[in-house]
């Protein structure tokens, strides 16, 4: 080999090596926990607005199930309370009953 093969190989070498130091700076960068994470929250807060704004269309195009669901919702919520009423007025009618 020539002197100049040489000089060529080895700025072949170097240069190869600078490409390998800079995919490897790359990769430690991508895969840097506090980037992924913040990656990964950007990914599920743009996935959670698109899915508020969808349900937000949907509400305002139909509605009456959205009404329907609130109703619903809030019949279960007030169970306990609705039942209640039922079991005073049921309670009260057979106190009538025993005093009559």
């Amino acid at each position: 080999m020539s002197e100049i093969d040489i000089e060529a190989a080895e700025r072949r070498e170097l240069e190869a090596r600078a490409r390998l130091l800079a995919t490897l700076h790359e990769l430690q960068a991508k895969l840097n926990l506090k980037a992924l994470t913040r990656q990964l929250s950007r990914r599920v807060a743009d996935a959670g607005e698109s899915a508020a704004r969808t349900g937000v269309d949907a509400a305002r195009r139909n509605p009456a199930p959205l009404a329907g669901a609130a109703a619903i919702g809030l019949a279960f919520l007030a169970r306990h309370r609705i039942a209640g009423l039922f079991r005073r007025k049921h309670d009260h009618s057979a106190k009538d009953d025993e005093h009559a």
